[in-house]
């Protein structure tokens, strides 16, 4: 059993940072039970490792070389938690501010 804060690390890299879809896959199913459920603050809510394994690869095309980092330790609430994160673009210190196409946050929860 993972804590929140590994999974969370685990799910910004392995899942929406991974840019082999095979790879991603494995993370998801790992990660995710089938019916799990990724919450986009701007989209709504995505359901089941299909789905998410869609909605990741979407989202990881818009910017295949950008990588994720946390900004700050995640945060834990009961059962679940968030991480801040931004986009860095390989050659620049961080994204344009207003330009992420994914949200800031990445929540995760195990209920």
């Amino acid at each position: 059993m993972y804590s929140i804060s590994t999974l969370l690390i685990r799910n910004l890299r392995e899942v929406f940072g991974e840019n082999d879809p095979a790879r991603r896959r494995a993370a998801i199913d790992e990660l995710y039970t089938e019916d799990g459920v990724f919450y986009d603050p701007t989209e709504g809510a995505y359901r089941g490792c299909e789905v998410i394994d869609r909605i990741a690869g979407e989202i990881r095309a818009t910017h295949p070389d950008f990588q994720y980092q946390p900004i700050a330790e995640p945060e834990e609430v009961g059962n679940g938690g968030r991480v801040a994160r931004r986009q860095l673009t390989p050659g620049l210190i961080s994204s344009s501010p207003g330009k992420a196409v994914s949200p800031p946050f990445i929540s995760f929860s195990t209920s």
